[in-house]
């Protein structure tokens, strides 16, 4: 199948990247054996602007999109976080394509007022939305034309490739990394356990309390040498959604502590991600894995394991290709209701 896949693909990054669930899609529909062309519109407008300023650069990237879809005719369009290219665009690609398949798929949270806007726009000219929420909170935008699915935030084994649940001798005992505090109080949280966890656990925080952030490189390293992570969203509770890090914590074979209210347990096993509902709860547990780093690595193997099985970007590429083209679904993807 012929996919064009229109997202940030950060070229101008110049390899000291973020880690990127667009990446992750386009190697795993590569991996599913398709002709991928990826389209990236932040580096394209920039590129074709005068002086390379990004906001000069929109009229010509829509254009640009125009001209690659009309050169590289695909069966499928992907679209991601890509708010240079209007509405009109995708319009006019669906007049003169009118067989191809215009699939949406957006990783942000649902509790950001502009990201409510984007997908309301997008759900107007998609076949099909793929949210990291489960579908039921996004009832507000049922009976437009995409259909809702949910989609994780999938493993890539070329990406994750540490395993810390095999060592215990490592500099970093808790992680956390954040480079933002808009909608959400989790920084009291972090200020809370810095205080009242032991000094001999090594507590890191990137992007917090006076510590640089880290990108690249260098948050792989330390995602190799750390064993246990906190997957604090912004705000808790919403069914099935979490922040990439889930991801990137549990295929590098972290044990994860996270918040029940997200309801994991619906398809993650017994003794992978360990579930908290307070702080004291959270404490709690911190130690208890602490203090037992035999059931410390038990629970990060069983959970790097099921993630890099069930869900890795192969499977996560796939299911999207089936799920927005109507087509049957090839296996029983371990997030979709039974």
């Amino acid at each position: 199948m012929r996919i064009l896949h229109v997202d940030n693909h950060q070229y101008r990054k110049y390899g000291h990247t973020r880690v990127s669930w667009a990446s992750k899609l386009y190697t795993g529909l590569i991996r599913c054996g398709h002709n991928v062309l990826a389209f990236s519109d932040r580096d394209i407008a920039a590129f074709e602007a005068p002086l390379g300023i990004r906001e000069l650069g929109k009229k010509k990237t829509n254009l640009r999109l125009l001209q690659t879809t009309e050169a590289f005719a695909p069966d499928l369009l992907i679209l991601g976080h890509c708010d240079l290219i209007d509405n009109k665009t995708f319009v006019e690609i669906r007049r003169s394509h009118p067989q191809i398949v215009i699939a949406a798929c957006n990783n942000d949270p649902l509790f950001v007022p502009s990201n409510l806007v984007n997908l309301e726009r997008r759900c107007q000219i998609a076949d099909a939305i793929f949210v990291s929420s489960a579908v039921e909170a996004l009832q507000r935008f049922a009976g437009q034309r995409a259909k809702l699915w949910h989609m994780p935030n999938p493993v890539d084994p070329a990406v994750e490739t540490a395993d810390s649940s095999q060592y215990s001798n490592l500099p970093t005992d808790l992680l956390f990394c954040s480079n933002t505090q808009e909608y959400t109080q989790r920084r009291k949280l972090i200020d809370q356990l810095c205080t009242q966890l032991p000094d001999d656990l090594t507590f890191c925080t990137p992007g917090m309390r006076d510590q640089p952030t880290v990108w690249g490189l260098a948050y792989d390293q330390l995602l190799a040498q750390s064993k246990m992570g906190l997957n604090l969203n912004r705000q808790e509770g919403i069914k099935w959604y979490s922040s990439a890090r889930i991801a990137q914590m549990a295929g590098n074979g972290l044990l994860i502590f996270t918040h029940t209210g997200a309801r994991f347990a619906d398809f993650m096993p017994t003794e992978t991600l360990v579930y908290f509902d307070s702080e004291e709860n959270l404490q709690k547990r911190i130690l208890e894995f602490h203090q037992d780093d035999a059931k410390r690595r038990d629970w990060a193997s069983r959970c790097r394991a099921f993630f890099h099985r069930e869900i890795n970007n192969t499977l996560n590429a796939q299911y999207i290709v089936e799920s927005a083209m109507g087509l049957p679904h090839s296996r029983e993807y371990v997030w979709m209701p039974q």
